[in-house]
């Protein structure tokens, strides 16, 4: 799943291409906005919210809906197009007249075409046309966004520890705690915390430097698409543990173990991230 700063750099993509245009046409391919069409539509902004993507506009008059089937009342003007990549998906900005070649064309779910460039959604999920000033009812459950100037600390540590019997490793991912942590971050975050995923929350020594941290790595990557937690953009350098199965800790030597944790899986070093009694995580299936 993209971590936040990648859906981040995607909303600066999008509005490095369409923010301040006017559309000149529009594709939208999925059943409820099949009949929308956002021609001479204004691209106000291109923003995240954690893993949302929210690509606000200005319509040319004030109009009730321009979604078939919504019976929505009162005119405005203000709408935005929201979006989430989930696992794989993905939006690409292109010239005009440029071949589109990220995905295979049956995976489009959005076309935005603009006098000097065309964005294209692939394999989008939850795609919505709302009034701007309905965004809360798409994002208002999600907690602080690390990127975002909402982020709060104490905040996400009050949602955190109001859950201490969740494995941190899980509550790190939950987006109603904190926005924008993926499992990447999570693995990365917790090794450098010294910190089994197993832990309970309320086992957790420093939430405050746990959250602090992850908002640290999510800022230090964002403008580029090499995500590095070790300071490296070198392939294969670029992590402590997510990814390197079996591999040595690059502290201790000790292989590095993949187990899932919910509905995830989770990289850890048993050496230097040791569960707390009852809390321990699987044992290794024998060989």
């Amino acid at each position: 799943m993209p971590e936040g700063d990648t859906v981040w750099n995607t909303a600066r993509v999008l509005h490095r291409a369409l923010g301040g245009a006017q559309l000149t046409g529009s594709d939208l391919r999925v059943p409820q906005l099949a009949t929308t069409d956002l021609t001479g539509w204004t691209v106000r902004e291109s923003a995240s919210r954690g893993k949302h993507l929210l690509l606000r506009l200005t319509a040319p008059e004030p109009v009730d809906t321009p979604v078939a089937g919504d019976d929505r009342a009162g005119g405005t003007t203000h709408w935005t197009l929201h979006s989430h990549l989930r696992m794989d998906g993905a939006w690409r900005a292109y010239a005009p007249g440029e071949r589109w070649t990220a995905r295979p064309a049956h995976l489009i779910r959005a076309v935005l075409r603009g006098a000097e460039a065309v964005a294209v959604g692939y394999h989008l999920h939850e795609l919505a046309l709302v009034p701007t000033a309905e965004e809360g009812a798409l994002v208002g459950h999600l907690g602080p966004d690390l990127l975002g100037t909402d982020w709060d600390p104490a905040e996400a540590v009050r949602r955190l520890a109001a859950h201490p019997e969740a494995a941190v490793g899980e509550a790190l991912l939950d987006q109603r705690n904190l926005a924008g942590v993926g499992n990447l971050y999570k693995c990365e975050v917790l090794f450098l915390r010294g910190i089994s995923p197993w832990t309970p929350v309320g086992a957790v020594p420093d939430l405050a430097g746990t959250v602090t941290l992850a908002q640290k790595l999510l800022a230090a990557n964002r403008g580029r698409w090499t995500q590095s937690t070790t300071g490296s953009l070198h392939r294969g350098r670029t992590s402590y543990v997510y990814g390197r199965r079996a591999q040595p800790c690059r502290r201790c030597g000790t292989a590095i173990r993949k187990e899932e944790l919910g509905e995830r899986v989770t990289y850890w070093c048993p050496a230097c991230q040791p569960a707390p009694p009852g809390a321990a995580p699987p044992r290794p299936a024998p060989s």
